[in-house]
């Protein structure tokens, strides 16, 4: 069969607005021939503006292998954007018939490999990447987990191997650092000049697992920023997380909602300020995964107002459910919302997110895809705490963001398309080539359909889980079409995909959407020694104090032996009932009179 490679693309060429050239609203077809709508430069770069850019079609041509091959350098990406394309022969024209084509989402924040005592998640690689493609997503950036005690190295090579054989969308890594040590450095050098990974997790929670102290948190900002990486952290304060958990077991509570009970938002919002903190001081940029609370949330605002580096991921489950399913009285659906931080029980989270994401605060949202079956959970069972963390979103990412927001008015689709691609692509140093409509940008294409309603079910997902945890939910926003690699791989609610296809995206260093006030900042902040004479007046003179030394035990008959203090006898009381008084045996004074008392005669009758 043929490979549909990308190779025309008809748009208007007037399509320029603050995010970027990534946003195109489908028309009629003679519209792509047609002069552009008359509008002003400043009118197009409002978000409000009314102007829609118009695309009418696009072209894939139909190659043999013997075509590909020679063509490979432009078989994969955009090769033309504009008006009055010339159609060549041999192509097949897919029409948008008036709905929006847009660059291919990029989840940021999946766990498609991530093991739990040993036993992987039920969506691998090429269940999720598959799941994603169903969704309108065309790449993955995924969590490299190692244990504590483990090669960085080794397992992230372990990971690729896997991702390679698996996936069916381009795809990418975060390593995530177990343990702050000296070992851990080389290994990150490699890892960022050799093997195209730009971006680190560490976790502020997990205590005695993978918790960092504060310490090693400043070391290790200080260090990635060296490499120019992009510092991801996991903000909850895993001490007190500790001792709640401790306490609310002792109270009973074994049940799915102990999780949230022993991780209150505030100790989510207390991590975010100090990992914010410890990055501002470091001057490093900080990316806090998995925003899932009011109180973070708005934390990290008010930082990003003061002017620190620092970007915001919700997850798909913080943005279109609440933390009320952890008291529902079936325990395999109070389990499968367990992950961390834990969902927010306030019902109004949700419409919070979506508001600062559509005013810029939050820039990402990621999925958190990581899905264990309901056996797998219940090997928490009697003790919450060993619940397996994950849940689904993979699929249902884009949709609730478009239902939630840019279908009600809160954000355009320009800031549809920068929190669901065009962002996460320049955050980590993937843009141009993803999440941009341009000549040499990735043929990475979907047709949303924004009026088409789907109500989510587990039995028509794609997820191999048997429970969906937005189950009965209506959704407006759908994909029609997914082009991937200039391939068509979704269309009409069908698959057409094959395992190990998806090819792995190195990242350089430095992304400029996150270094370059970083950057500024290190030449104009230089701290500098003042420049003085100097000192030479007088200086005390501290004695210096003798350490305490304890002395050696001697023998019992030895006449130095230190014998303790007397004890009062607490039971003893110069109190008596019969009224005696210790001193009653000191003769008493005789009585004088006092003719003229301290402080002179007093007269109340006169003022004189």
């Amino acid at each position: 069969m043929g490979f549909l490679g990308w190779r025309r693309f008809v748009s208007s060429t007037r399509n320029i607005n603050k995010y970027g050239r990534h946003f195109t609203k489908a028309g009629e077809r003679e519209a792509a021939t047609a002069p552009p709508t008359a509008h002003s430069a400043s009118e197009g770069n409002l978000p409000g503006s009314s102007y829609k850019p118009q695309i009418s079609s696009f072209h894939l041509q139909t190659l043999s292998e013997d075509q590909r091959r020679a063509d490979e350098r432009n078989s994969d990406i955009q090769t033309q954007v504009g008006e009055n394309l010339v159609v060549p022969g041999g192509v097949r024209v897919v029409e948008a018939d008036g709905r929006m084509v847009i660059p291919g989402g990029i989840d940021t924040n999946t766990c498609l490999n991530k093991a739990y005592l040993e036993s992987p998640p039920v969506d691998d690689f090429y269940q999720g990447t598959k799941a994603a493609l169903a969704g309108g997503t065309t790449m993955i950036i995924d969590h490299v987990t190692p244990q504590p005690g483990t090669s960085l190295l080794q397992v992230f090579e372990q990971w690729q191997e896997v991702a390679d054989r698996k996936c069916c969308c381009d795809y990418s890594l975060h390593v995530d650092i177990p343990q702050w040590d000296e070992g851990v450095k080389d290994e990150l050098e490699v890892l960022v000049q050799e093997k195209g990974i730009n971006s680190f997790q560490v976790y502020m929670a997990y205590k005695d697992l993978f918790q960092m102290t504060d310490t090693q948190l400043y070391e290790a900002f200080s260090f990635l920023r060296d490499l120019g990486a992009v510092v991801l952290v996991h903000a909850e304060n895993g001490d007190l997380i500790a001792q709640e958990q401790k306490k609310i077991l002792e109270m009973g509570i074994t049940g799915p909602e102990g999780h949230p009970l022993s991780r209150p938002e505030e100790l989510e919002a207390e991590a975010v300020f100090r990992a914010i903190t410890i990055g501002n001081r470091v001057n490093c940029p900080v990316y806090i995964t998995r925003v899932m609370s009011k109180s973070a949330a708005d934390t990290l605002t008010q930082a990003r107002r003061k002017g620190c580096v620092v970007f915001g991921e919700p997850l798909t489950a913080s943005l279109a459910t609440d933390g009320s399913h952890y008291w529902n009285r079936n325990w395999a659906k109070a389990a499968a919302c367990v992950t961390s931080p834990p969902l927010s029980p306030d019902p109004t989270t949700p419409q919070h997110l979506h508001t600062l994401l559509a005013c810029g605060d939050l820039q990402v949202v990621g999925s958190g895809h990581c899905a264990y079956s309901t056996a797998q959970k219940a090997i928490g069972k009697d003790n919450f705490t060993l619940i397996p963390e994950g849940t689904n979103g993979l699929e249902e990412r884009m949709g609730f963001v478009w239902d939630r927001a840019a279908a009600l008015g809160k954000m355009d689709e320009n800031q549809f398309v920068a929190v669901t691609s065009t962002n996460a692509a320049k955050i980590f140093n993937l843009y141009p080539r993803k999440g941009r409509i341009a000549v040499g940008s990735d043929a990475d294409i979907v047709i949303w359909d924004p009026d088409r309603i789907k109500t989510i079910t587990a039995k028509l997902q794609q997820s191999a889980l048997e429970y969906n945890i937005f189950e009965g939910m209506e959704c407006r926003g759908v994909p029609v079409l997914v082009v991937s690699q200039g391939r068509v791989v979704y269309e009409d609610e069908k698959l057409n995909v094959q395992q190990g296809t998806g090819r792995f995206i190195p990242r350089k260093p430095f992304p400029d959407h996150a270094y370059q006030r970083i950057n500024t900042r290190n030449k104009v902040t230089g701290r500098q020694a003042v420049s003085r004479g100097v000192y030479d007046g007088p200086v005390y003179d501290v004695p210096s104090t003798p350490k305490y030394i304890t002395p050696a035990p001697s023998a019992k008959t030895s006449p130095t032996t230190q014998q303790p203090p007397p004890i009062r006898n607490l039971h003893q009381s110069n109190f008596s009932l019969s009224g005696a008084q210790a001193d009653d045996n000191v003769p008493r004074r005789s009585g004088h009179r006092i003719i003229a008392p301290p402080g002179g005669r007093s007269n109340i009758t006169s003022l004189g």
